[in-house]
């Protein structure tokens, strides 16, 4: 099915059940609904099910112009009143994560899980790419070269990506939300995987001590994609979270 938010064309999956408890789930950078649906499928009978191709992803439009991740928990926001959601669960892989913690500062949810999110900026060490593009940027005659040797020091993300979305891919990465973690209020559910090199398992554990009512599950020996390496484990954390209120 699709919307248009934010003059953008949304694509998005909901299975629609009349139950009282919503779930929302938000893929990762780069990827798109299916990431999200093996893990969702085994609610679709029980909860209403709103699974996203956020924009600039999978068959979603780009935004038609550079998206702050709070412009992404906004459009979320208006998805959700289009589709009459309200106090949904959200689950949220990475990027997924990153927006359901800015929906959780700014608007409401019943609770949120985080699937390896990043709230922080990250701090890399530059590789020898890294230092060979400052040296080409300082020479007179090889500065000519910048924009093609950047194509090529970046990550995969940035490379495989368009002007626009490269722009709000730095938006994220740059995005520190430390500061406003105290104003989520939610239950939190943080999954992590203990080999995870994209976010590390030492982010999750500060994570947890930064929201007031947070928990972790670790994952030992699994990735940035624990969710997806322990999938039964990770429906079954879910069902005991989503049911967890109820006496």
């Amino acid at each position: 099915m699709e919307m248009i938010i934010k003059n953008t064309s949304i694509n998005y999956v909901f299975y629609e059940n009349k139950s009282k408890e919503s779930l929302v789930f938000l893929h990762g950078w780069g990827q798109n609904i299916e990431m999200m649906m093996g893990l969702a499928k085994p609610f679709v009978k029980k909860y209403n099910v709103l699974i996203l191709d956020l924009p600039g992803f999978g068959s979603s439009a780009e935004p038609d112009n550079v998206w702050s991740i709070y412009d992404y928990a906004e459009m979320l926001d208006l998805v959700l009143k289009e589709l009459k959601i309200k106090n949904p669960i959200l689950i949220g892989h990475s990027f997924g994560g990153k927006i359901s913690l800015c929906y959780a500062i700014k608007y409401n949810p019943k609770k949120i899980v985080l699937l390896a999110s990043p709230f922080k900026k990250k701090i890399k060490k530059e590789t020898f790419k890294v230092k060979v593009y400052k040296f080409i940027k300082k020479i007179p005659g090889l500065n000519k070269l910048e924009n093609f040797v950047k194509k090529h020091v970046g990550s995969t993300d940035y490379k495989n990506a368009s002007e626009k979305m490269r722009k709000i891919l730095v938006n994220h990465v740059n995005l520190d939300l430390t500061s406003e973690l105290s104003k989520i209020k939610c239950p939190t559910l943080l999954i992590w995987g203990t080999n995870d090199e994209a976010v590390p398992i030492e982010d999750g554990q500060e994570l947890e001590k930064l929201i007031n009512n947070a928990g972790l599950v670790v994952y030992e020996g699994c990735t940035h994609y624990a969710y997806l390496e322990r999938l039964d484990q990770t429906i079954k954390v879910l069902n005991s979270f989503i049911g967890s209120d109820k006496k």
